[in-house]
């Protein structure tokens, strides 16, 4: 009996499929008060079939209780900390939910007329003045869905101003401190990408710049602050490099985490670059979206921006399609409107001096994990850690741990696991981003942990080789699963009531 208990509380949940008995059902419909209409006849005998091949059989109850239990497995930011380096995975304020469930916007229909739409038109222009102000640029556009696609649009804009000069050029640098998306949106664009290698302390190499940036150049793709976490501190002189030969600087502002409030990117001469709304301002991240990669602008690329743009018309704004030099719309409508209410609520929530404190509290909390984990694994490079810090697996691979062997490893002490093996031009790397929302506490108690898994690899790694030793799962074969996947769900072999 305590046995069978044990199993119970220690969910080893099957698959719906595995739950199903025949003739099961979660619902039931009343007679229909329509004519019979059969389906093959009128959608065509191939188009119909009889029934869905081993469709789960079940009923209402074990739906629940089977998509109950599985949420106890999941991890999410209202359990514990993500120390997630790049993808900023922070608390969202429930005030912005509650925002953006406003009934007035929630049900706001993109077909609505303009004179219906006012209140909706109304956030665009206040979030667009925002970004301006935090940017220090000219003007924004949030139809962009995603970071990438910020990417994409911001990349065209360059293309289609280098046109009207004569020459769209031929290639795009991208430092290898740049985030991976960066070279793919290059070359969509129709670009060449020549790679920039980062000198010893993870920064663009001045020397080796100048002498790249000729007139084939069209642009140079940056992350600032870097993916290794530190800020490119030549920043103005790298844009006065591709400006003295007629080439445009995009920055990547995937890491504004560590800049909002504190410093503006259209001050350091930045000519475009995107916001990752649901990273800096905290739309909920995980799970693959929604996302915004609203895009900002210097005043020389502001007549290519997608359209339509908001204008003030009389007492009431309208959409202006009349835009000649524009690229045209990068998205359908007006960008994901929910993600835009999000951020306008976190702005306005914290105003500007609450954003620059959120903004000083991501640069203390990481360096202060730099500070305690730094006599215990090695750091990436001797730079100021900004937001983010990224150590390397050196040390620990003296005795056969690598970063993945760790990350699995932080599973057992009940945290999250940093990101692992990136950025790429660290060997071996963790980057560990806490952002502003953690308490010391929580801090003390990952940096505990990360300490006790570098003490065990010096007195025994084989635990650490091993790990993770209390989850459902232990360590599979990952190497089998990424080139032998299967995609489709197979029955179990049938198991004797004996072997029970």
């Amino acid at each position: 009996m305590i046995k069978k208990a044990i199993r119970h509380i220690v969910q080893a949940e099957p698959l719906l499929f595995e739950q199903s008995s025949p003739g099961k059902r979660g619902y039931q419909l009343p007679e229909l008060d329509v004519p019979v209409v059969d389906a093959a006849t009128v959608l065509g005998k191939g188009n119909v079939r009889d029934e869905i091949e081993d469709f789960p059989e079940v009923s209402e109850f074990e739906v629940l209780r089977h998509f109950t239990r599985l949420s106890t497995w999941n991890y999410a930011i209202d359990l514990g900390l993500y120390p997630l380096g790049s993808c900023t995975m922070k608390y969202n304020p429930r005030v912005n939910e509650l925002v953006a469930r406003t009934e007035g916007l929630a049900w706001a229909h993109p077909y609505q007329p303009e004179r219906l739409a006012q209140g909706a038109m109304e956030v665009v222009a206040a979030l667009e003045h925002a970004l301006v102000q935090i940017t220090g640029m000219d003007a924004v556009t949030l139809q962009p869905a995603a970071g990438a696609h910020g990417e994409f649009t911001g990349i065209l804009m360059i293309r289609a101003l280098l046109e009207t000069r004569g020459s769209a050029r031929k290639k795009i640098l991208v430092p290898d401190s740049a985030h991976g998306t960066n070279p793919a949106t290059a070359m969509m664009v129709g670009y060449t990408v020549e790679n920039i290698k980062s000198n010893d302390r993870g920064m663009i190499d001045l020397g080796l710049l100048e002498r790249v940036v000729n007139e084939d150049v069209a642009g140079l793709m940056i992350t600032n602050p870097n993916t290794v976490g530190v800020f490119e501190e030549n920043i103005k002189k790298i844009c006065q490099i591709l400006h003295d030969k007629g080439a445009l600087v995009y920055m990547d502002g995937a890491n504004m985490n560590a800049l909002v409030g504190v410093a503006r990117p259209g001050d350091f001469g930045i000519d475009v670059m995107h916001l990752n709304l649901h990273k800096t301002f905290s739309t909920p991240h995980g799970g693959g979206g929604p996302g915004s990669g609203a895009v900002a602008v210097a005043e020389v690329l502001t007549p290519f921006l997608p359209g339509p743009r908001l204008k003030r018309q009389a007492d009431q704004w309208a959409w202006n399609y009349d835009l000649p030099q524009s690229i045209g719309r990068v998205r359908a409508f007006y960008g994901n409107f929910g993600v835009l209410v999000r951020a306008l609520a976190y702005i306005m929530a914290h105003g500007g001096n609450g954003l620059r404190q959120a903004t000083l509290d991501a640069l203390l909390n990481a360096n202060y994990l730099r500070t305690l984990l730094e006599p215990y694994y090695q750091i990436a490079y001797n730079a100021p850690s900004m937001h983010e810090c990224v150590f390397s697996d050196d040390r620990q691979a003296k005795e056969g741990v690598r970063t993945g062997d760790i990350a699995k490893r932080l599973i057992d002490y009940g945290f999250h696991p940093y990101t692992v093996s990136f950025p790429l031009i660290v060997r071996g790397a963790l980057m560990i981003e806490p952002t502003e929302t953690e308490s010391k506490r929580e801090l003390d108690l990952f940096a505990d942990a990360m300490i006790s898994i570098a003490k065990e690899v010096e007195e025994n790694p084989e635990l650490v080789l091993k790990a993770p030793h209390s989850t459902r799962t232990s360590r599979v074969d990952e190497v089998t699963a990424a080139r032998k996947p299967i995609v489709r769900w197979q029955p179990p072999a049938r198991v004797s009531q004996a072997a029970d």
